[in-house]
């Protein structure tokens, strides 16, 4: 049996800390404190921790909810992002975890410049190349890594740590003879860094990042929902209490030349000076160590999750010792990558890629914490919470900061993690991705904006009219053209929901032949690139049916106003349906449209022809909207609207007047030629005349009057043989166009 259950609270603290009180600090703190001075230091240590401390409490808040497994913050984001995003941030991370060794023991050969005189006074050596120090100390510690394992590098982090306590209580100890003149009214003096405020801060920065050094340990804990908050959390605040101590320490013991040219000043403060060194070869090497553990556990993870494309190198990367799982292979792969650079010994303009790439991880880490706060998911329940507008500060933070240090670098990790998801994504089965990030965030943001439009002052529905669609059909599967209007008209300027009629008595097995076709239904929506709502009615008659839709809410917010069914040209059981339930459909005070669907369906997508006559020219303006709106979509590009109106002779000029001045005050895209004006002699079959006229047409729009369906019924709208498509339109209430 596999044992991964072994470490507490404290390795998670040591590893942090020691990662936190690193390099940075002995070598490049004093240099921040000169440049900018106490105030200045004060400044950089609450901008940098303004990202890690929101960080550390949204990783406190996300262990507390879930199950942390190996991985550590690979795990937490791939599980809350999905495995494409995870493992291309992952992967990202895993590499800088890797170098991040190499950065650590070149750091730690820096330590051996004290001794380097002392050398050559007693040896008459002169040692130029640090890598005599730093090689043999990364052989030793690969060593003890894959031999060891965890278990050696946390014992061996209680010694580190050990000495690096000694080594700070030393420091503050000690005291000089400029500490003994030293005036505190100059503590607040502020102070321009002759680069810039930003350029130091860059310097700095990576000193505040190893807090969640210790998440990397996450397989190896027996009670990880506590161990990670607390650990991480305590290490946070005690690394930024100490940092604040040694900024003033060092501005009141040394004078800002000394702390800029000085790399070791704080040995020449200390209470014995040689422990510094010492110190700073503990907390590099502790650095390392911590580092190393965590590296190999990511990349073990991340090939648990068959992420890379070779199922063997997946299974060989994952594979762990039979008795407590230690990733040996993934710590042989990390022992190479950080020999490769060590060898190259200068890993500067790396380490700025470096931090890019944790800046990256923390900022996804408040960026899952933010959209938690506001996705209301009952499964999210942590045990600890952080505050929505500390984990909004910290995704802000980590992506302004990236950008205030190099630009150039934060670019270029933005454009290798985005290159390394699309590859993952195309070698990967799951589909789940970006669009799940936010899927309850949006879910909660659309519920609040549909009850304010609800509850705000409705918009005059004559002047800014667009179209809020409820379709009905029994037949959405034999044919597709009421959906293709719908998606014209759902496109931009309206909103369409589609609703697919089962006529049967509720059931078990009904639900499951509506779900059924709800699916198939969505699946060709998606296809066909719609802006569409669909969802699956069963009801025992068109009755209830009708009845049904035409008190449905509208998905914008804002209620429905047109109500819209089809039928086959020769096939009227449906549409005598439709017409038998008039007076209730007309009840809800919706306009009406009636699709006729011939065997030529939409033809070329363009010519729309538009009938207008005396008896119904209340619904002209809207069979003008609709013919608008209809060509607006990409489907019917080039396509053209004509204007066809009846009319007794003596009034065929002022008409033709009428709508052209019509067309052009409503910015409509309608030209005067293609406005055609018509003699009508009552004598005059109306029909053959539209007949004749759209023969060629890929869509008809004719008015209807409801005094004609009562009268008719349903033969109203039938004898239109010769013509394609026809969409018939009662409105209402008359529209205005502006």
């Amino acid at each position: 049996m596999v044992n991964k259950s072994k470490f507490g609270t404290l390795p998670v603290f040591l590893t942090a800390i020691s990662t936190i009180l690193g390099a940075v600090m002995f070598l490049r703190f004093g240099f921040a404190a000169g440049s900018v001075g106490f105030l200045g230091t004060l400044f950089i240590i609450l901008i940098g921790h303004m990202v890690t401390i929101p960080t550390a409490m949204a990783l406190a808040e996300i262990a507390t909810n879930q199950k942390v497994e190996g991985g550590g913050e690979y795990f937490i984001i791939s599980r809350s992002f999905g495995i494409n995003i995870g493992a291309a941030i992952g992967i990202a991370l895993y590499m800088s975890q890797a170098i991040s060794v190499a950065f650590y023991i070149i750091a730690f050969a820096e330590s051996f410049e004290a001794i380097k005189p002392w050398i050559e006074a007693n040896w008459g050596y002169i040692i130029y190349d640090n890598r005599l120090f730093s090689i043999p100390a990364l052989l030793l510690l690969i060593w003890l890594m894959v031999k060891r394992g965890a278990d050696m590098g946390v014992k061996a982090l209680y010694v580190v740590v050990t000495i690096l306590a000694i080594s700070l209580v030393l420091f503050f100890l000690g005291s000089t003879d400029y500490s003994n003149t030293f005036d505190s009214s100059q503590l607040f003096k502020n102070i321009t860094p002759e680069k810039g405020f930003f350029y130091v801060f860059a310097i700095i920065f990576p000193a505040f990042t190893g807090m969640t050094a210790g998440v990397g340990l996450s397989g190896d804990l027996r009670d990880p929902k506590k161990a990670i908050p607390l650990g991480t959390l305590s290490a946070t605040i005690v690394g930024m209490i100490i940092y604040v101590i040694i900024a003033y320490k060092l501005i009141s013991s040394a004078s800002p030349a000394n702390l800029i040219n000085d790399q070791l000043i704080m040995s020449k403060i200390a209470l014995w000076g040689p422990i510094i060194p010492i110190g700073l070869a503990a907390a590099t090497i502790s650095s390392a160590i911590g580092s190393f553990m965590v590296a190999p556990r990511t990349l073990q993870a991340i090939g648990g999750d068959k992420v890379f494309p070779n199922k063997n190198a997946n299974s060989w990367i994952a594979r762990g010792t039979k008795n407590s799982n230690e990733p040996r292979n993934a710590t042989i792969i990390t022992s190479f990558i950080a020999l490769l650079f060590v060898l190259m010994g200068d890993v500067n303009a790396v380490a700025e890629v470096i931090s890019m790439f944790f800046m990256v991880t923390y900022g996804a880490l408040c960026l899952i914490s933010f959209l938690q706060h506001f996705a209301a998911d009952p499964s999210y329940r942590p045990s600890f919470k952080s505050k929505w507008y500390l984990s909004l500060l910290g995704a802000v933070m980590s992506i302004y900061l990236m950008f205030k240090i190099n630009t150039t670098y934060a670019l270029a990790a933005i454009v290798v993690m985005t290159a390394l998801y699309l590859y993952i994504s195309s070698k990967s089965d799951t589909n789940k991705g970006m669009a799940n990030i936010f899927q309850g965030v949006i879910q909660q943001l659309s519920r609040q904006l549909q009850v304010f439009l609800q509850k705000s002052e409705k918009a005059n529905t004559e002047e800014d009219w667009r179209p809020s669609v409820v379709a009905l059909s029994p037949d959405s599967f034999k044919r597709y053209e009421l959906l293709d209007l719908m998606k014209w008209l759902s496109d931009r300027y309206g909103f369409g929901m589609y609703i697919h009629f089962e006529k049967a008595y509720f059931s078990h097995e009904y639900k499951e032949i509506g779900d059924q076709k709800l699916n198939r239904l969505i699946q060709i929506i998606s296809n066909t690139h719609s802006n569409i709502f669909a969802e699956t009615l069963i009801s025992p008659s068109s009755t209830s049916a009708i009845a049904h839709i035409i008190q449905l809410p509208g998905i914008s917010g804002q209620p429905n106003n047109m109500v819209m069914f089809e039928f086959k040209k020769g096939e009227t059981e449906w549409l005598s349906e439709v017409i038998d339930n008039y007076s209730l459909i007309k009840t809800a005070g919706h306009d009406v449209c009636i699709l006729a669907n011939s065997d030529r369906g939409f033809g070329y997508m363009k010519d729309i022809h538009i009938w207008i006559k005396k008896e119904d020219y209340e619904n002209a303006n809207l069979m003008i909207l609709l013919s608008y709106i209809i060509l607006g979509h990409k489907d019917w590009k080039g396509g053209e609207i004509k204007i066809f109106a009846a009319f007794p002779e003596a009034h065929l000029e002022a008409e033709q007047k009428n709508l052209i001045n019509l067309c052009s005050s409503g910015r409509l895209p309608i030209s005067a030629n293609n406005i055609n004006v018509i003699s009508l002699d009552e004598s005059q079959n109306k029909m053959e005349m539209i007949n004749t006229y759209s023969t060629d047409a890929d869509l008809t729009l004719i008015g209807f009057h409801e005094s004609r369906v009562k009268a008719e019924g349903y033969k109203i709208f039938e004898g239109y043989d010769k013509i394609g498509n026809i969409l018939f339109v009662n409105t209402l209430k008359p529209k205005f166009i502006k």
